[in-house]
C-alpha cells in the first residue's frame, strides 16, 4: 500500500486499523450523539450571554461596561466554536448515516480507533492532521 499516509514524513507514525466494526461504530455514535447533545444544552444556556451589551452609564462605570464588552466579545468567539463543532458532530453523525464515517478526506485510509474515540468528529487521520498543522 503506497498511501500518502504509508510513506515516512518524519511525523508520527499511525498504525492503520481494519474498517471499524460494529460496535466501533456504535460506540462513536453514542459518543457523537451525546456531544452534540451537551453542546445543544450549552448553547441554548449560554445564548444570552453573546448578546450586545447595553451601555447604560448610569447603572455601570466605563472599566465595567470595557469589562462586559470583553466577556461579550469572548462569549460571542466560544459560541462561535461551539457551533462550528456542532456542526462538524452533525457531519459526523450524517457520515455513519450514509456508512461513510471514519475514512480520512486527504487520503481515503481509515482513521485510528483510538483517534476517533477523542475526537469522534475528525475527518482527517493523525498523519494527515499533522501534515495541515505543518503547512499552516
Amino acid at each position: 500500500m503506497n498511501s500518502p499516509c504509508s510513506k515516512d514524513y518524519g511525523l508520527i507514525s499511525q498504525n492503520f486499523m481494519p474498517d471499524l466494526n460494529s460496535s466501533q461504530i456504535q460506540e462513536l455514535q453514542q459518543l457523537l450523539l451525546i456531544a452534540r447533545t451537551e453542546l445543544k444544552q450549552q448553547l441554548s444556556f449560554n445564548a444570552s450571554a453573546s448578546e450586545p451589551v447595553k451601555l447604560d452609564q448610569s447603572a455601570v462605570g466605563r472599566v465595567s461596561r470595557v469589562d462586559a464588552i470583553q466577556q461579550q466579545h469572548m462569549a460571542v468567539s466560544t459560541r462561535r466554536q461551539a457551533q462550528q463543532r456542532l456542526e462538524r458532530l452533525n457531519v459526523a453523525i450524517k457520515a455513519i448515516n450514509n456508512e461513510d464515517y471514519g475514512y480520512c478526506q486527504d487520503c481515503d485510509e481509515p482513521i485510528n480507533y483510538r483517534r476517533l474515540q477523542v475526537q469522534p468528529e475528525a475527518v482527517v487521520c493523525l498523519t494527515c492532521q499533522q501534515k495541515r498543522d505543518i503547512s499552516t
